[in-house]
Order: C-alpha cells, then structure tokens, then sequence
C-alpha cells in the first residue's frame, strides 16, 4: 500500500522560508514523477512544481522562488520556498505517478501539470504565509 506523508509546513512571514518534505512508503520513487500541488478554498488544485530524473517542471509564478529535489534512497520529495508571498498560502499535497515525465499539457495560457494523472496522493499539509 503506497502511502505519502508531508510535513513541514506552518506560517511564514512574507520574504520568509519554508521546507516541505514527502516521505513515500510502499514505492521506489526512482521511475516516478513527483510532484507538489497546493489549493486554496473555492479554487482548482494547482501542480506548483514536479521532478523525474533528470528533469523539473515549475509553476511560472514560483519558478526561481521554489526548488524541487528528492532523495530517492530516502523515498523523499522536498519542495524548499523562498521570497514567500501571501498569495502561496494554501495546503500543499504531494503526488506520484510512475512515469519518466511529469505530466502536463496546455491549459490557461500555459503548460500545466495535470492532477488527474496522479495516482496517489498525501493528505495535504497547510502553509500560511502573512503579510
């Protein structure tokens, strides 16, 4: 049974930092995309960013704020945000796919990733940012 467990969020002060960590059990992350979405009340589930080997897809609006990694031995997807803004307060899921691409197509004007192609996901861990 696969199962994905987040931790490390909280409140942060806009400008400030947080680390989100995903630790997998019951699957070899090697081979799978993983990925983190957030979502807010009232709105769609967002893909922020999401890494395979050898490659990282981000979200326009957190591209050069967040940093995607994962330790494949320790079955662990980090996502590091910087420069927190308000607007990034939501609960934060992971997710995982097997596949060696991260899943995504056109959607708003841009690429996005598409949550309905990942099969397991946590159970969501809320970050707050204040102004």
């Amino acid at each position: 049974q696969v199962q994905l467990v987040e931790s490390g969020g909280g409140l942060a002060q806009a400008g400030g930092s947080l680390r989100l960590s995903c630790t997998a059990s019951g699957l070899d992350l090697s081979g799978h995309a993983t990925a983190w979405f957030r979502q807010v009340p009232g709105r769609e589930r967002e893909g922020v960013s999401c890494a395979v080997d050898g490659g990282t897809y981000y979200l326009e609006d957190v591209r050069g704020r967040f940093t995607i990694s994962r330790d494949n031995a320790r079955s662990t997807v980090y996502l590091q945000m910087s420069s927190l803004k308000p607007q990034d307060t939501a609960v934060y899921y992971c997710a995982v796919v097997a596949a060696s691409f991260c899943p995504a197509g056109p959607a708003a004007g841009s690429v996005r990733l598409r949550a309905g192609e990942f099969d397991h996901w946590g159970q969501g861990t809320q970050v707050t940012v204040s102004s």
